[in-house]
């Protein structure tokens, strides 16, 4: 499977969508000077090349159930590793399972505060475990952009990295990041109305 293109306008939608995913198209389209419906069509592209694989909620359990986030770190049996994971990710509670190039399972849930002691020994699988130890998390965040996703923008003129005041502008079609009006101007000047040599 090859990796799908991804040119900087779709970078930006993902940025928006990953800050609030009920953002409208028609300020994600002012954002990257695109229409409504071109920031639609892309969208529903990154969906079938499986970038965004869905759109949801974010709920925090914690917040409005008696739950209590919780850390499990578990190393398993030699060769059952895959198997243990598997059978994790169908326990109650478990939000995210990790596993670590050392073979170690990572475990966050958010199991009843009342009973976590009790939910690690009758739901998680320890058959197959030769240790673990369970930290109790004071909070969780998440980003709203996953580090591995957001990249840097440079300017497309000067190669400069873009601050958060640099501008976009469409030029000859495709979407051109600048860090100012000058770099904008200048490259508008290269290739909208190359000198004949």
């Amino acid at each position: 499977m090859t990796q799908p293109e991804i040119d900087d306008t779709d970078r930006e939608i993902l940025r928006l969508l990953a800050e609030n995913a009920r953002r409208p198209y028609s300020t994600i389209a002012e954002a990257v000077n695109l229409s409504a419906p071109s920031v639609s069509a892309r969208v529903r592209q990154l969906e079938q090349d499986d970038v965004i694989r869905r759109f949801t909620v974010d709920l925090d359990l914690t917040q409005y159930e008696n739950r209590i986030h919780v850390m499990v770190r578990l190393r398993s049996e030699l060769g059952k590793t895959d198997s243990l994971r598997e059978s994790i990710l169908k326990a109650p509670y478990v939000e995210h399972v990790f596993t670590t190039a050392e073979g170690e399972v990572v475990v966050v849930a958010t199991p009843p505060r009342t009973t976590v002691g009790n939910w690690v020994q009758h739901s998680l699988p320890l058959s197959d475990v030769r240790r673990y130890d369970v930290q109790l998390l004071s909070s969780a965040t998440r980003s709203a952009y996953a580090n591995g996703t957001e990249s840097v923008l440079t300017c497309a003129h000067c190669g400069t990295t873009i601050s958060e005041d640099g501008l976009a502008t469409r030029v000859g079609g495709s979407l051109q990041q600048f860090c100012c009006k000058d770099c904008e101007t200048a490259f508008k000047g290269e290739h909208e109305n190359p000198q004949e040599k």
